[in-house]
């Protein structure tokens, strides 16, 4: 009554044991591919934490950077600014790691929240009456009178660059990942597990326990089993190619470090541009927010304070020659994985499943 190996001379198998073969196969089979898989989703996954490390190092400097800036150079609204630059960083964090959102719509809400404290702080010091309706009316007010003049887009357009392909980066990893996750978990056709128990365990019936595949037998085998698996070749290679360009969009004129490192001063020219312009921006705020309350005595505003950069160098070219180096070294070894899809067969017919010498193997049917 057996069903696979079926074979002329006495057999020690029943039927109950080819289904045990069959169990067995699969398996091994899903084992051996999660062992072949096990170098480069480790990879992987350890260059989506260094990346993510990398990035997290560049976001705390560029934060504290920016924080610094207002405690030294705009005290009177460092603390109520604490709050708004928190969430444009938390904003930006999430963005790279692929949330709904957008640069564009992080940097407007922060410059959004910073009007009404340039406006009341430095540019009007008497106000007291920073009513809600009054601080919302500043907030849209902003959006209409662009007091910050060309800086808060320009922020927009260097950060939308070089954050664009850290998001694309990530994004691209955490597919990888899923690709071979799949792979791993792909189900074996009723035909492919009968062909697996007839190479490996056919012989075993007949008491040959120690008769191993012969090569070309186990690669035809393999190559159908993993038909399926070995069509991923063509779109593996394009998926190699597509992180070598996100790669390369990160280190080239797009830098991520150098827009993060310089947001602190684009934000300190948009507030300059304002305070500068600050009788004007009075002037439209009065007639469409109206007159807000002012304390007793005739107060200046708050002295512009330009400044000077300040070099925390080391920190930043640390973190660059770590995210530059970290990109090197993944893009090299993926590059080396090209093949990976189209070998499968080759590799898992590699090392003790099969004959490799001029010693007798079996090939399917007897030994030879």
């Amino acid at each position: 009554d057996l069903q696979i190996c079926q074979h002329r001379a006495p057999t020690c198998c029943t039927k109950k044991m080819e289904e045990s073969y069959q169990a067995a196969v699969r398996r091994e089979r899903t084992q051996s591919i999660q062992a072949l898989n096990f170098e480069l989703k480790y990879m992987i996954v350890g260059h989506i934490t260094a990346f993510q490390e990398a990035f997290e190092s560049l976001l705390r400097f560029a934060e504290n950077r920016t924080s610094s800036l207002f405690e030294t150079a705009y005290r009177p609204m460092a603390k109520e600014a604490a709050e708004p630059v928190k969430e444009l960083f938390t904003d930006i964090s999430l963005y790279i790691l692929g949330a709904e959102t957008t640069v564009e719509s992080a940097v407007l809400r922060f410059f959004d929240s910073l009007f009404p404290l340039v406006y009341s702080r430095l540019i009007n010091p008497g106000i007291t009456d920073l009513s809600e309706d009054y601080t919302e009316c500043l907030r849209l007010t902003r959006q209409d009178i662009n007091p910050f003049g060309h800086y808060s887009k320009n922020m927009v357009t260097e950060l939308s660059k070089s954050l664009w392909a850290s998001r694309m980066l990530s994004q691209a990893l955490s597919l990888g990942i899923e690709v071979i996750n799949t792979t791993e978990h792909a189900a074996l056709t009723k035909e492919c597990s009968r062909a697996l128990v007839k190479m490996q365990y056919c012989p075993h019936c007949q008491g040959l326990t120690l008769i191993r595949p012969c090569v070309g037998y186990c690669l035809n085998v393999m190559r159908g089993c993993l038909a399926s698996v070995s069509e991923l070749d063509a779109q593996w290679r394009e998926y190699i190619s597509t992180l070598e360009y996100l790669t390369n969009e990160m280190a080239a004129s797009h830098d991520l470090e150098i827009a993060l490192s310089g947001m602190w001063n684009s934000i300190n020219e948009a507030i300059l541009h304002a305070q500068l312009n600050g009788p004007q921006l009075s002037a439209t705020v009065d007639k469409v927010c109206g007159q807000p309350r002012q304390q007793e005595g005739n107060l200046s505003s708050a002295s512009i304070v330009p400044v000077k950069e300040v070099t925390e160098a080391k920190t930043l070219v640390m973190a660059h020659s770590s995210l530059n180096s970290k990109r090197r070294e993944f893009i090299n070894y993926m590059k080396r994985s090209r093949t990976f899809y189209a070998s499968i067969a080759e590799r898992l017919c590699d090392g003790d499943l099969v004959m490799r010498d001029s010693s007798t193997c079996w090939n399917g049917e007897d030994v030879v």
